[in-house]
């Protein structure tokens, strides 16, 4: 027993190797020769524990019956005895929520003039609803009777993690921020939802002229969302091409002028400075972006995830992966093998190797001549895409998919019953 304690606390210490780069090929602490072959040269990894000196430190904590574990208490906090000379403490005055400062008896009103043990009563006498955030009882009712409301009840109550799909770039532009902000907040303020996913492909269309308007807008309404959700994540759709590019210098300078808003260190300034929750990052490039370099779609996803978690970006913030290449027109056409293939390489892939977290799969879409794209057959006929992917139950809470209430396959209580058997999470969108 005590051997297996001192091998896995050995190995989780190992573990923790992962470090700054080895200034020298001799270093002691490299561990370079652990990496799998293939990984890029600016990838490096140095223990911070050596496997011996792991084994020592697992050692001094389990030596005679844990001895030491045992007798280890945690380092006594800071106190200050008012009593002392010296030494002055004056009693903080009540916060907000802190009451009146008075004891009151079970039952009596906290301040004067509330009721039944603290809620307020109206001027009027009537019964009131006060959000100091903005919404309105109103405004949140009818909220719930629209169809994305609607459909965020479905979700819920089929077992799903909701989200709130919109884009408020063009009312950001159009200075409606305000007022589209609250009204997707009404919609996002009941119980089940996770929070709001604000912009979609950010940075790859027209609708910013530079990137400081772009850092503008991200600020203004992860600011204006915040204000209104208190509590509720926010989130955001983008892409970094640059990524895909790996160590191939030629490609990253083409790739950065092509899409000069889409720079990881700005984007990264998003993240650190804790403005999105959760940053999802498409797919849909990887397979023909980079073929004049001879870089394939294999190569072009790991060396994305590889640039992602060097940057440490996971530290900041939930990074999903975004895929529409599963839906075809109509419906896909895969066989098994195929499609057991296509999930292999973009759905297990990123999870596996503990790069994104969540993989968000479209499952349907239409475009403006009205065609639609699934994954699935017509009103919800099998076909092997579907059956393939209904088998992936155990990381069914990774699995994320996007549903329109204004397109529905059959119905909202129908549509979801289906997408809950493969998705964990939905992002209901609404405009």
């Amino acid at each position: 027993m005590r051997l297996r304690k001192i091998f896995v606390l050995g190995v989780a210490l190992s573990l923790l190797g992962i470090a700054a780069p080895a200034s020298a090929q001799d270093d002691p602490r490299s561990c370079n020769d652990e990496l799998p072959a293939g990984t890029p040269s600016y990838v490096s990894c140095r223990w911070l524990a050596t496997p011996e000196e792991a084994l020592a430190i697992a050692n001094f904590w389990l030596q005679n019956d844990g001895e030491n574990l045992e007798a280890a208490v945690p380092i006594p906090p800071i106190l200050i005895d008012c009593a002392e000379d010296g030494n002055e403490c004056t009693p903080a005055a009540p916060g907000p929520g802190d009451g009146d400062g008075e004891l009151h008896d079970v039952g009596e009103p906290d301040v004067e003039g509330a009721e039944d043990g603290g809620t307020p009563e109206c001027a009027a006498g009537e019964e009131c609803y006060v959000d100091p955030h903005g919404l309105t009882a109103a405004q949140v009712s009818e909220a719930e009777k629209t169809a994305a409301g609607q459909t965020v009840k479905t979700a819920v109550a089929a077992g799903m993690r909701v989200w709130v799909d919109t884009e408020l770039s063009d009312d950001w532009k159009a200075g409606k921020l305000p007022e589209a902000a609250r009204k997707i907040a009404a919609v996002a303020a009941q119980e089940g939802v996770v929070g709001v996913r604000f912009t979609r492909q950010i940075g790859v269309g027209q609708t910013f002229q530079n990137a400081d308007e772009m850092d503008k807008f991200v600020t203004e309404a992860t600011t204006e969302l915040r204000k209104l959700l208190p509590g509720r994540k926010l989130a955001a759709h983008t892409v970094v091409p640059v990524f895909g590019c790996g160590a191939e210098e030629a490609c990253k300078t083409a790739v950065s002028a092509k899409y000069p808003l889409l720079d990881p260190d700005r984007i990264g300034a998003w993240l650190a400075k804790g403005l999105i929750d959760q940053l999802a990052l498409d797919s849909g490039h990887l397979a023909g972006t980079y073929a004049t370099w001879k870089i394939d779609a294999a190569t072009a996803q790991r060396n994305q995830w590889t640039q992602v978690k060097a940057r440490a970006w996971d530290a900041y913030a939930h990074l999903a992966a975004e895929d529409a290449g599963f839906t075809a027109a109509g419906s896909p056409q895969l066989t098994a093998e195929q499609a057991t293939k296509a999930i292999t390489e973009r759905v297990a892939t990123p999870l596996q190797n503990d790069a994104a977290e969540t993989v968000t799969l479209w499952s349907r879409w239409q475009n403006a001549q009205g065609q639609v794209s699934r994954m699935y057959g017509e009103k919800w006929a099998a076909n092997a895409t579907w059956d393939q992917l209904k088998k992936l139950n155990e990381v069914r809470p990774r699995l994320a998919t996007v549903y329109d209430p204004a397109h529905p396959e059959v119905d909202a209580a129908t549509d979801l019953k289906a997408l809950s058997e493969v998705f964990g999470q939905v992002y209901v969108h609404t405009s």
